[in-house]
């Protein structure tokens, strides 16, 4: 969760003073207007629940957990897809928020990728809404305490460890699990061609002066296959970075994740191509993964049995 204003912890937080789990929203400094007694409209889009300013007078959307749910689970996953997918991914979403709501806070979560998309009533559809329904209230323990979850589209046949990726406490349920699942992805593998003048440009304040890129190679890697770090070979030197530094440096979108299978001089020879595999940092849930073992007939609950292994679906009141 990105650091806002803390606040003071109050009875009128509506996080806690609500009948229902309500959460807040961090929508943005735009135009609301109330457009009846449990809708409104932000710069045009209708939204449930209402508003509230926080004290810089950016709009925070007052939401029911399970109506912004309704909204999120179509957003993060396909509503098309099998519907014990679509329950999983509305047990992890709804886990995620309770996991990291904080009254201190002057909003619990942002509508994007760096929390979960939300899109108000723009990003409801039948098969998200019916997947909230069937689960509403599940979320995921561990003991008694809110698992901590994560999901990406494609692990790549294995899953990522959290504290090889983050850096965070190793857990027991994020530690990295063999997918055989998600196969159908269009991005279970794939190929990139990096070229050294571009990479030498994007690097250049790691390389030495002067020196002309003419190699890339894998360093060092985790027990899910992923690169852990990158040696930058040039005529003047070499210079090691991270595995994330390297992939948030050429770009998310160039290179889609970290579990790279292969490396070869480009045939122009002018770069390299990078094989490799999955789409995000692919930790916890594989939503290409959830689909597959749908598609053979899990349940929601195997599902996130597999790949939070140790973690159970518990129902709030």
């Amino acid at each position: 969760m990105r650091p806002s204003a803390a606040r003071a912890q109050s009875d009128a937080d509506p996080a806690i003073s609500s009948r229902r789990q309500a959460l807040r929203v961090l929508l943005g400094h735009g135009e609301a207007i109330t457009s009846g007694p449990e809708t409104f409209s932000y710069d045009g889009r209708p939204y449930r629940g209402t508003f509230e300013r926080d004290p810089g007078g950016a709009v925070v959307n007052v939401v029911d957990l399970e109506a912004y749910l309704a909204s999120v689970v179509s957003r993060e996953m396909p509503p098309s897809w099998p519907p014990a997918a679509l329950q999983t991914q509305a047990i992890c979403a709804r886990t995620y928020v309770l996991q990291r709501s904080d009254p201190r806070r002057s909003y619990d979560l942002v509508p994007s990728e760096l929390d979960q998309v939300y899109d108000g009533v723009a990003g409801e559809t039948p098969g998200g809404a019916a997947a909230v329904a069937a689960t509403a209230g599940g979320v995921l323990k561990y003991g008694v305490e809110f698992a901590r979850v994560a999901y990406s589209s494609c692990c790549g046949g294995h899953t990522e460890s959290a504290a090889d990726a983050w850096g965070n406490q190793s857990l027991p349920y994020l530690s990295g699990v063999v997918c055989p699942w998600c196969q159908d992805s269009p991005n279970y593998r794939w190929s990139r061609t990096l070229g050294f003048d571009a990479m030498a440009a994007r690097f250049a304040a790691s390389l030495p002066p002067a020196g002309a890129l003419q190699d890339l190679r894998v360093t060092g890697r985790d027990a899910s296959g992923r690169a852990r770090a990158f040696e930058l070979v040039t005529s003047a030197g070499d210079a090691i970075v991270s595995g994330s530094t390297f992939r948030q440096t050429i770009g998310a979108r160039v290179l889609p994740s970290l579990l790279v299978t292969g490396l070869a001089r480009s045939p122009e020879g002018d770069g390299v191509v990078v094989d490799g595999g999955g789409l995000g940092h692919g930790v916890g849930l594989c939503q290409w993964g959830a689909r597959g073992m749908a598609l053979s007939g899990a349940g929601a609950g195997q599902i996130a049995a597999f790949y939070f292994p140790g973690t159970i679906v518990d129902y709030l009141e």
